[in-house]
């Protein structure tokens, strides 16, 4: 628990997970919009 407690209070850790959070709202995004303009292309 104490580990949990320290990784929790750890900037670095926050701005890394902040950053992977970012990365992968990105990464879903473009997934969505080719996925989208793809499946518009074939109509």
């Amino acid at each position: 628990m104490d580990l949990f407690k320290m990784l929790t209070n750890d900037p670095v850790v926050m701005f890394a997970f902040g950053g992977m959070v970012v990365m992968l709202g990105i990464c879903a995004f473009y997934v969505y919009y080719f996925l989208k303009n793809i499946n518009e292309d074939k109509k």
